[in-house]
């Protein structure tokens, strides 16, 4: 049996409820064309997908093939800062005043646990008008990601830091240039020797331009009535950078977040930090059931019991990707359009994200 194909159930046979949850999602007015869920059980893996992987040629997606992972991205900056607390390279408590004076003094308060657990209350970059404003007349313009706080550099905060929970694009940003304050190192560099290599991540990259390896699952616009257009190499990687810029595979992907929500990449103490979860603060979009954050990991509360992860949309794709917190048990739901934009849709999305779940957990699909 190939790795793509269908597995049986650990306890049973194929989950026809669970690829039919996944087929409607793909046949609802406005859905993504494809979709692909792949769900791991002590090592044992399953994939159900649904449409496919390039409109107009019938190709199924599947587990190697590459996709934007938008803002599940944030979990990997989470993970290369966390390692370096790990090292004693950066603590949790280190300032942006410490690390990255050169950054507004309105700023400098904020510590590494506020920016990965979002209550910093930085300006996020990416609403700024300035930004917007490149974006609209160059989707596939090319930043100096570096510089992307600059962006909101003539704003103060929003709030006092660790005075409230809101998503902010800037935070990951300054997550990864704090890690590379410390260590000297380019980002891209600590992901490969702390992430990539540690967890055998062989197909996941942080690009600076639109273009996607091959083979990949291309990404659409959608709506009812109209025929999906295709944007998966509509925009430039370098304006998410270490906030959604990264590319992977659902068989990647799948790996990366058990390893990191499980024990495989940090020692207990700094484990037991990154799940200290504030309640109602939801990753964008929100993943099933209950959401509350962590530090740059996400604990979503189901009917069926509790997975951790992170979610993420960009235009062409929106990512689901959780697991059990001991790392032995997870589930990435993949699709190939931005969902959220439609809130029927991701309603629906959620629904079925949250079937998966009960199914990694024994719970059956209901």
């Amino acid at each position: 049996m190939s790795a793509d194909a269908p597995a049986p159930a650990a306890h049973g046979t194929y989950d026809k409820g669970l690829q039919r949850a996944l087929a409607d999602l793909v046949a609802a007015p406005g859905g993504p064309p494809g979709a692909i869920a792949v769900l791991t059980r002590d090592g044992e893996r399953r994939v159900y997908r649904a449409g496919t992987a390039e409109v107009g040629t019938g190709r199924p997606p599947r587990t190697g093939d590459h996709m934007r992972i938008a803002s599940a991205a944030k979990a990997f900056s989470g993970a290369v800062a966390l390692s370096l607390v790990d090292r004693g390279a950066l603590a949790l408590d280190d300032t942006i005043g410490e690390r990255l004076p050169h950054l507004p003094a309105a700023w400098h308060a904020v510590t590494l646990r506020q920016l990965l657990q979002h209550t910093s209350g930085l300006p996020d970059y990416s609403k700024s008008q300035a930004f917007g404003d490149i974006i609209r007349a160059d989707p596939r313009h090319h930043f100096e990601s570096r510089r992307l706080l600059e962006f909101a550099a003539d704003q103060g905060l929003a709030f006092p830091p660790g005075s409230r929970y809101a998503y902010s694009n800037s935070d990951n940003i300054a997550v990864a240039l704090m890690s590379e304050q410390a260590t000297g190192r380019p980002y891209e560099s600590l992901l490969r020797d702390l992430v990539y290599r540690p967890l055998g991540l062989r197909e996941t990259s942080l690009p600076q331009g639109y273009r996607l390896p091959h083979p990949y699952l291309h990404g659409y616009a959608t709506a009812p009535g109209e025929p999906p257009e295709d944007v998966s190499e509509a925009i430039s990687a370098s304006g998410a950078w270490a906030s959604g810029g990264i590319v992977s595979t659902p068989a990647d992907l799948s790996t990366f977040i058990g390893g990191y929500a499980g024990p495989r990449l940090l020692t207990p103490p700094t484990r037991h930090a990154q799940r200290q979860f504030l309640p109602g603060g939801a990753s964008e979009p929100a993943g099933p059931g209950t959401n509350a954050a962590g530090l740059a990991l996400f604990r979503y509360t189901t009917r069926c019991g509790t997975v951790l992860g992170h979610t993420g949309n960009t235009p062409g794709y929106t990512q689901f990707a959780a697991a059990t917190p001991d790392g032995r048990r997870t589930i990435t739901v993949s699709v190939t359009s931005q969902v959220p934009l439609d809130p029927d849709l991701l309603a629906r999305l959620r629904a079925t994200e949250e079937k998966f779940v009960c199914a990694l957990l024994d719970h059956g699909h209901r």
